[in-house]
């Protein structure tokens, strides 16, 4: 039999020791290349906002994995003051080693930093985790944040899209850009924005969730992808993301990207 790579949604920067060790050990091989970090790395960085060259304040990308985002972030701003925070203490020690930050081995439900530590917050598929209660995520978030500090947040969207890569990460819910926008207002942030994105592969992403790997017990869609293929998907998330700079609303997508403000 031919081996056919998962094609969507790869592993989320999880917050628990639950999440099988070889979905930490995938996401430290693949997160560097493959398309889908690649693109969800650049959504980011852009909404950072920070121009290239320019002083960035203090950054906590929260749930940070093996470190992927945070080597990014080190490319584009080497000067800059940041660090992670991630429950595995394996992954942990892999991101302070892959990206050169710091990064402390806790929990996003009571991190170990002082109040207003931070100018900006960073966290990706993570309050959608099983062992996340969004609510007290973003209370510490908010508390962590100085005044006027920016949060980043991606998460999952689409509760009809949960499929084997969520059992496999433990990812309990995936949510619409509405209750992305009322969560936020709840925890007393402001000046909130959200966007779906990942628009124009939502038809292949369905294919591939809910038919092609659509058994509760098919694996997660981290994989190495052909340069081809990958090189292709890259070149999707591109184009959206040059239309999207454009000024052109997605209706849907597969992931929800929020700005927010702590007042």
């Amino acid at each position: 039999m031919l081996h056919r790579p998962a094609l969507f949604w790869p592993l989320p920067l999880c917050e628990t020791g639950d999440v099988e060790p070889l979905e930490y050990q995938l996401m430290d091989a693949v997160e560097d290349g493959m398309w889908w970090y690649r693109a969800l790395h650049r959504r980011v960085l852009d909404a950072v906002g920070q121009p290239r060259g320019q002083p960035l304040g203090p950054l906590l990308d929260a749930g940070c994995g093996t470190g992927g985002f945070l080597a990014r972030l080190r490319e584009r701003w080497p000067e800059a003051a940041a660090e992670g925070l991630e429950y595995n203490p394996v992954a942990a020690a892999r991101a302070q080693a892959k990206s050169g930050y710091p990064v402390a081995t806790g929990s996003v439900l009571a991190m170990p930093f002082v109040d207003a530590s931070f100018a900006t917050l960073t966290s990706m598929d993570v309050l959608c985790h099983a062992a996340v209660e969004p609510a007290a995520a973003l209370a510490e978030m908010h508390r962590v944040l100085a005044p006027g500090g920016k949060l980043v947040l991606n998460l999952p969207a689409f509760m009809w899209l949960h499929s084997a890569h969520d059992i496999r990460v433990h990812n309990a819910r995936r949510c619409t850009a509405g209750q992305v926008r009322a969560l936020l207002g709840a925890a007393g942030f402001t000046a909130v924005k959200t966007r779906y994105w990942n628009a124009l592969l939502l038809p292949l992403m369905v294919i591939q969730r809910k038919i092609m790997a659509s058994a509760p017990e098919d694996r997660s869609d981290v994989a190495a992808f052909p340069p081809w293929q990958n090189a292709t998907l890259l070149a999707v998330t591109e184009l959206e993301r040059h239309c999207a700079r454009l000024g052109f609303p997605f209706p849907a997508g597969g992931s929800v990207l929020a700005v927010a403000t702590r007042p």
